[in-house]
């Protein structure tokens, strides 16, 4: 359970490291990503380049 929850941690900074150079390749504005306001917050749920980058990860793991 630790392990697991050690992988997801790091995966999860690694992705927030990788955000502007990913923003920068143009994924984050993709059509399904919304961004939206609410309570004075800007909100982002990036649905497609979620699916895009797991397509990858995907494909990469089954190379492996």
């Amino acid at each position: 359970m630790i392990r697991w929850l050690l992988v997801v941690f790091l995966a999860l900074m690694l992705f927030s490291w990788l955000t502007p150079l990913l923003h920068r390749l143009g994924l984050g504005r993709l059509p399904g990503d919304m961004r939206f306001r609410l309570f004075g917050r800007e909100w982002f749920i990036p649905l497609t380049t979620t699916i895009i980058l797991s397509l990858i990860a995907a494909g990469i793991g089954r190379l492996l």
